[in-house]
């Protein structure tokens, strides 16, 4: 099972918990649901992908989740991000999320960051985290949060959605290809079109990730790229492998 520094405080579940988690305690065990409880995660982003991967790491009980995203809700956003409605249109996306979350279980701890990642609050965003999700949209901001990432050994776990098809992979850091061994380079163009169901089904492979990767329950997808093809109806693996000269953690990065 997953042991990150900082974890181990465990207490017994409460009677609302046991009945809560009813479903799951048969699969994840009580030292599973604890080690939920005890876990912190950032998900960073609070769009198509964020909205579904945060809303099940908070139904299955992850005790503290803390949100990153710097934008407003905006009416275009409400077909695939499915934490806002129309009322929270020009609220905070982390803080609309936020909201929601509590509602649905008051037993854990949501933080709301409304900050674009950068080299100034990175440490900030990723402080005292157990597992760190990549749910954004800008190809620098993942690459930054790949590096500290590595930096500070913590897994994590990057996912992308256009159209019908998205992606995903687990980073373990010193085990694993980083995400700039995968992507060295961001692809051409602007913010794709996206289906709200593609970065449901998407959302929610990265949410079941994040929790075996928490409990050590199940193969992760280490050292392969899922690819999910929505016109097909297709989940491929991608066999990806290390860059000895990726600038992060091959080689030469380990030298800088």
């Amino acid at each position: 099972m997953f042991r990150a520094e900082g974890k181990g405080d465990y207490r017994m579940l409460s009677g609302r918990e046991r009945e809560r988690y009813a479903r799951q305690l048969p699969i994840l065990g009580e030292e599973g649901q604890e080690t939920l409880r005890s876990s912190s995660v950032c998900v960073a982003g609070a769009g198509g992908l964020g909205c579904p991967v945060a809303l099940y790491l908070a139904a299955a009980g992850v005790g503290h989740i803390r949100i990153v995203d710097p934008d407003r809700v905006d009416r275009s956003n409400l077909n695939r991000q499915v934490l806002h409605a129309e009322p929270d249109i020009s609220r905070f996306k982390v803080e609309s999320a936020a909201e929601k979350l509590q509602r649905l279980n008051p037993d854990i701890t949501i933080e709301s960051m409304p900050v674009a990642i950068d080299d100034g609050n990175i440490d900030r965003v990723t402080g005292g985290m157990h597992l760190l999700l990549d749910a954004l949209d800008s190809y620098p901001a993942r690459y930054l949060l790949n590096r500290v990432a590595y930096q500070k050994n913590i897994p994590l776990i990057h996912a992308a959605v256009s159209g019908f098809h998205g992606q995903l992979t687990t980073i373990i850091p010193r085990e694993t290809p980083c995400l700039r061994c995968i992507i060295p380079h961001p692809p051409e163009g602007g913010s794709p079109p996206v289906l709200g169901a593609t970065a449901g089904i998407v959302g929610t492979l990265e949410a079941l990730e994040a929790l075996k990767v928490l409990t050590g329950m199940g193969d992760v997808a280490k050292n392969i790229l899922l690819v999910w093809d929505g016109r097909s109806g297709r989940l491929d693996q991608i066999p990806v492998g290390k860059d000895p000269g990726c600038p992060v953690c091959g080689i030469r990065g380990r030298i800088c």
